[in-house]
């Protein structure tokens, strides 16, 4: 996952910069929806919030999902609290497995990740990243994701990140 990266993130670049693309038949919409989600990923994974919301509609909500105590929560920040976000935590976020629709100019990402938090374990879940095309290219509407432990979850096929 992460040798393609570099690659899908520089098919987000192309879609967001040159919206045109898709008309004249040169993008795939799903690399570039899917590079879209990966770059997301690579944004919280740097702690660069500002990146990661640059990807998304000015409108656009993250919602989080999970359980404490047998007891249902979620959790709603609009796009303004993610790009005010600041933290001197290290994240790393590995989606692997996507899954992606796309019917016309709205599109689903759904893939599964793991999340470690300085370093060490933390969780794994499902993220979910609504896109529409909009006049700047694909860009993020909502994402949404669950925190769960496996085995509700399952981890990166490819173990742990390398520190």
């Amino acid at each position: 996952m992460r040798m393609i990266l570099p690659v899908r993130s520089a098919l987000a670049a192309v879609a967001l910069l040159a919206p045109t693309a898709s008309a004249q038949g040169v993008t795939d919409d799903r690399a570039v929806v899917l590079a879209v989600a990966d770059s997301a990923l690579a944004a919280v994974s740097r702690s660069d919030f500002v990146a990661f919301t640059d990807l998304m509609l000015d409108s656009a909500v993250t919602y989080s999902a999970g359980s404490r105590d047998g007891q249902p929560w979620t959790s709603f920040r609009t796009r303004a609290q993610e790009r005010a976000a600041q933290s001197d935590r290290s994240y790393t976020e590995r989606g692997f497995n996507p899954t992606v629709l796309i019917s016309g100019p709205v599109a689903m990402v759904w893939m599964p990740y793991d999340f470690y938090l300085d370093g060490a374990w933390s969780h794994c879940g499902v993220d979910v990243f609504t896109l529409l095309h909009a006049e700047a290219g694909w860009r993020i509407a909502t994402v949404s994701w669950s925190i769960e432990q496996p085995p509700a979850c399952e981890r990166h096929p490819d173990g742990p990140p390398e520190p």
